[in-house]
């Protein structure tokens, strides 16, 4: 009976769909009492005449009415009926429903940090790895698995990381996450696990990643920051400190990188005091001008956490990140994650492993270095012609510029782009609230637009520069 209906009162319409009557009526009638169509004390027809509306037998009513009695929903009384029952209402709700907000206007374009060209995602090449993967991997690999992550793409990267990013990995110390603050959520708990009070952070970043481990119950002291970048050798001078989250090989958001004598100092720092550095090498493959400074974990794998994601050179979507841990810190992060998420999903961990094995991964890496920098070279070049008193600055590396501004205008910017649609954030977004401020800047994510998109979006950038 695909569209059965019956009418309650004037305007109450129960639409029936399905071949078993009686779970369709039963349905029916719970959406109607949930969205308040049919309200409390409302008397409903007698089985008789509800039956008679549909067509059906009178017991089929009944046994629906008797079900909806016995699960709260609706109350019979003899003499008087069978009613929609009389619920208490939550005490937190409110009386009267609160206005929705008015809904957020869509940006014309997008410049903010953070995200690749999405439009650029290697579709053909990841469905061919993907078909590869599923059809080789045996049964076990579709199980909970082990919480360290598909033996196959652990091995990938390991291979792969030394090659690309100077990082000393074995298998047996990645453990594979779903996402790079998923990987800094499990950290946070094991190090307070191990009595770590307080994980320094640089004065500018994203505030997600210090939230992270403050919710883990951890301090998160932000270092002091000048010309060279993070200042680490105020490092032992902040009680309780066993951990800091650093961006070495391109600071976010200004973008330079961590000079040698700071990677060394940092590194003696975690030897000296048993504390670890924690690496987050974002967008490490995407240098431009030179061969990309390796990672610092490279300088001492055990004091050094480097954490990698597939966010910036795939897309954030795909939920791939890894870790790669100390000796004696793997073991405390396999159970900690076995206990909160077992595994991330196994075939995408197996297409990642066949798309790096392939070579895919390397060719579209280089694609896309070579198109971001097209990108950057053209906002240099706008800038210059449409802002001469604007400086373009952190464009060494990475899928964003820092914009700094004549002083003062940051704000007065911002308000002129979001009138004109255009969705940029300024440094001040970034900066933790014991930091300093910095001069006034935007931070310009020229890698977010597609191709098609990116000559609207810098036109309008240009449009509302100082």
């Amino acid at each position: 009976m695909p569209n059965d209906w019956a009418t309650f009162g004037a305007d109450l319409h129960l639409e029936l769909r399905g071949t078993r009557l009686r779970a369709g009526l039963m349905d029916a009638l719970r959406e109607a009492v949930r969205s308040g169509r049919l309200e409390a004390g409302t008397r409903l027809p007698s089985s008789r005449s509800l039956a008679a509306d549909l067509g059906t037998a009178r017991n089929t009513v009944a046994d629906a009415y008797a079900e909806l009695v016995a699960e709260g929903w609706l109350t019979a009384r003899q003499g008087s009926g069978t009613r929609v029952a009389r619920r208490a209402e939550p005490r937190d709700r409110p009386r009267h429903r609160a206005p929705t907000p008015p809904a957020t206007a869509t940006p014309v374009h997008n410049l903010k940090a953070g995200t690749p060209d999405l439009a650029a995602f290697p579709r053909a090449d990841w469905l061919k790895a993907y078909r590869r993967a599923l059809t080789t991997a045996p049964d076990e690999a579709f199980g909970y698995g082990d919480p360290r992550g598909r033996p196959e793409l652990r091995a990938a990267l390991a291979e792969y990381l030394a090659r690309a990013r100077g990082v000393h990995a074995r298998p047996e110390r990645i453990v594979v996450c779903a996402g790079f603050a998923h990987g800094l959520t499990l950290l946070g708990q094991v190090l307070r696990d191990r009595g770590v009070r307080a994980a320094a952070v640089e004065p500018y970043g994203l505030g997600l990643h210090a939230d992270v481990l403050a919710r883990a119950g951890l301090e998160t002291p932000a270092l002091p920051f000048d010309e060279r970048g993070t200042r680490v050798e105020e490092l032992p001078s902040l009680a309780g400190c066993g951990a800091v989250l650093m961006t070495a090989a391109h600071q976010f958001p200004f973008g330079g990188a961590l000079p040698p004598d700071r990677r060394a100092a940092v590194v003696d720092w975690a030897r000296a005091s048993g504390g670890l550095v924690l690496e987050d090498d974002y967008d490490g493959e995407f240098r431009y001008d030179r061969q990309p400074v390796g990672a610092l974990q490279g300088l001492d794998p055990e004091r050094v956490v480097y954490l990698g994601t597939a966010s910036k050179s795939l897309a954030p979507g795909l939920r791939l990140a890894w870790m790669v841990l100390p000796a004696g810190l793997a073991d405390e992060m396999t159970a900690v994650k076995g206990t909160v998420e077992r595994a991330s999903s196994a075939p995408d961990q197996l297409a990642f492993a066949e798309f790096l094995r392939s070579g895919a991964y390397d060719r579209h890496v280089r694609a896309m270095r070579l198109r971001y920098r097209r990108r950057r070279d053209q906002l240099v070049a706008a800038v210059a012609a449409h802002a001469p008193a604007t400086r373009v600055g952190g464009i060494a590396a990475g899928l964003h510029a820092v914009l700094t501004l004549p002083p003062g205008t940051e704000r007065p910017t911002l308000r002129a782009a979001a009138r004109h649609g255009l969705a940029v954030q300024g440094v001040s977004h970034y900066r933790r609230p014991t930091a300093p401020p910095s001069p006034d800047a935007l931070v310009i994510g020229y890698a977010t637009p597609s191709d098609s998109a990116w000559p609207g979006a810098l036109e309008a950038l240009c449009g509302v520069l100082p």
